[in-house]
């Protein structure tokens, strides 16, 4: 099992990363310099991928905002989370807001409404 990150930014990292899909894609266009249509064709698409990203950054940050700053007992930063179980942003601390949720194994199944373990 891949360890589990903090949301926001595990969304910033998956934003990040569609940045340099598209200037991959759009460098490797540059080979189809004789065939304009090809070359065409990845540059758009590496252009909709920067938009994508774009449009992920400006999601998690009207998200980041409305999250609710938290102080992790363990690190003593502050970081913020996201549901009912997120992790600390910074050392990795499962953390919880729910009080009938203290004491359990962190499963991120808490969460999703239509899946809450009791």
């Amino acid at each position: 099992m891949k360890p589990y990150k903090n949301k926001i930014n595990r969304i910033r990292s998956f934003a990040l990363s569609l940045i340099f899909i598209g200037v991959i894609v759009m460098y490797i266009g540059l080979f189809f310099r004789k065939y304009e249509i090809i070359m065409l064709l990845f540059m758009v698409l590496g252009v909709f991928a920067i938009l994508a990203s774009v449009v992920v950054y400006a999601w998690i940050g009207t998200l980041s905002t409305r999250a609710v700053q938290i102080v992790c007992p363990n690190c003593g930063k502050e970081t913020k989370m996201l549901g009912r179980v997120d992790m600390c942003g910074h050392c990795r601390e499962p953390l919880t807001m729910d009080p009938t949720l203290e004491g359990k194994d962190f499963d991120e199944i808490y969460n999703k409404p239509n899946n809450r373990k009791s």
